[in-house]
């Protein structure tokens, strides 16, 4: 199917009648069988996908973009990161099940890992929703599983290893979504995986063996550095005091402050920031919010991830009662989903409120700071979309830089899923589990395009590199 003739995907309500739903998972296998999951084979009218980054760059901040391009070219894994736009195109040009969720847009390996809940819970969960937009849940799937494969593959794993792992991922949503379809609606609701879970689930898995109880300690491990990543370390670690008063301290080209940038821009700049504060306040959803008790300080430009870099990102320094009751706010500018040219533009009027929305309906339970503003104008006449959330509250991730086989594999399960329950609540779980079926038809097919797919992302990070190498696009390292 051509991106052309690509339905609009839209969440509809859910039946009470399980049957008819059901009944709907099986009839979509006529739409596309399970097996028809394992195509891929790059169209003969494929976009440069050098060109669909360049088209991206044009959008971004352009002293940050060399930024990205530079984190790009440093694997084929950290490529398929930024790549989100590409890999959205491919998925366009084949057939799709037509079966509904909430997409995270951007489901790679990396954007799982543990976070605080609003209860101050550990939990393993989703995390980065800058593409969300609703569309075929396969979607998600097959970037999830095409990244374990590159990340296999980058790690030096053996074909065998990597197949256990690309299937564990499958079967792992597979199967939790037909958990979640025979659940009770409260319970497939309300169903999160704390930390705890997650470390007994592996000594169960593992039954206590020397490769098992490594895994213990390095969640353990895990788990001890994102608790101490709070508001206090945050503070501690990026701000400071300039003649007697709070700043944000400088570390560029990744951490500018305001007062930095160059001629009336700074004060433009803070102006811009204190119109975004205050329509952001009404979207928390409470009528008092701790937000109320804390005044701007200062803000600062920060360059982070790969995928979001040379949009606009701001970490903003709050006072509560002193300068020792200090937080840090995250405002990222939120830009159309790489979805929206191919599943039609998001019901929600700003983007800020469309990433917000996607991952109050994806996660399990959110930071009680994400909000996001409706929309700003800054001084070139640009409307600027934000969301915000709390810096580095509680957050922790698996490196899948040091991931071996023996945990690869169990964290590969995890993230499926808990892509699964996440998919669940947004999209129907009843007709999903009924269209993957109890065998492992979806699992193989899936896990024969993430190979596929793999081999393209190969290709096209050769052609990548080729670019910057003969100076068609920038590259620095930062």
């Amino acid at each position: 199917m051509s991106p052309s003739t690509m339905p609009v995907a839209r969440l509809s309500p859910q039946s009470s009648d399980f049957e008819a739903r059901r009944a709907a998972g099986l009839e979509a296998r006529a739409r596309l069988r399970r097996s028809g999951h394992a195509e891929w084979t790059p169209p003969q009218t494929r976009v440069d996908p050098v060109a669909l980054l360049e088209g991206q760059a044009a959008q971004r901040d352009p002293d940050l973009v060399p930024i990205r391009h530079g984190r790009m070219r440093t694997s084929p894994f950290a490529f398929f990161r930024g790549a989100a736009l590409i890999m959205a195109a491919d998925l366009a040009t084949i057939r799709d099940s037509g079966l509904v969720v909430q997409l995270c847009g951007d489901a790679h390996l990396s954007n799982f890992g543990l976070f605080g809940s609003a209860e101050r819970r550990l939990v393993f969960d989703m995390n980065d929703f800058d593409e969300t937009l609703p569309g075929p849940f396969e979607w998600d799937v097959k970037r999830l599983v095409a990244s374990i494969e590159i990340a296999g593959r980058h790690r030096g794993f053996t074909d065998g290893e990597r197949d256990g792992m690309r299937r564990a991922a499958v079967r792992g949503y597979r199967e939790q979504m037909q958990g979640a379809a025979g659940a009770s609606v409260l319970d497939a609701w309300y169903d999160t995986v704390s930390v705890e879970s997650v470390r007994e689930w592996v000594r169960r898995e593992r039954k206590a063996d020397r490769a098992g109880k490594r895994q213990v300690r390095g969640i353990d491990s895990v788990a001890a550095k994102a608790r101490s990543k709070d508001r206090v370390k945050a503070v501690s670690k990026l701000v400071g005091f300039v003649d007697g008063r709070m700043r944000i301290l400088p570390d560029p080209p990744l951490v500018v402050p305001v007062e930095d940038f160059v001629g009336g821009e700074q004060a433009a700049t803070a102006e811009l920031m204190r119109e975004v504060l205050d329509a952001y306040r009404s979207t928390l959803g409470a009528a008092r919010h701790p937000l109320s008790e804390y005044s701007y300080v200062h803000m600062a430009r920060r360059v982070s991830g790969v995928g979001s870099v040379g949009t606009r990102s701001w970490i903003v320094l709050l006072r509560g009662r002193d300068d020792d009751d200090a937080i840090l706010l995250q405002a990222k500018e939120a830009q159309a989903s790489v979805l929206e040219r191919f599943l039609g533009p998001s019901e929600h009027a700003s983007h800020g409120e469309r990433v917000v929305r996607g991952q109050r309906l994806m996660q399990a339970s959110g930071d009680i700071f994400l909000g996001w503003s409706p929309g700003v104008t800054d001084a070139n006449g640009r409307r600027r979309d934000f969301y915000l959330r709390q810096l580095h509250d509680w957050k922790g991730s698996f490196d899948p830089e040091k991931l071996v086989p023996h945990g690869a594999e169990l964290y590969a399960r995890l993230c499926g899923e808990t892509l699964a329950r996440a998919h669940g609540r947004t999209g129907d779980r009843v007709a999903i589990a009924a269209y993957l079926g109890g065998s492992r038809a979806f699992d193989d097919a899936v896990s024969a395009f993430a190979v596929s797919y793999a081999d393209q992302n190969d290709e096209d990070f050769r052609a990548f590199t080729r670019a910057i190498d003969e100076g068609r696009i920038a590259a620095v390292d930062a």
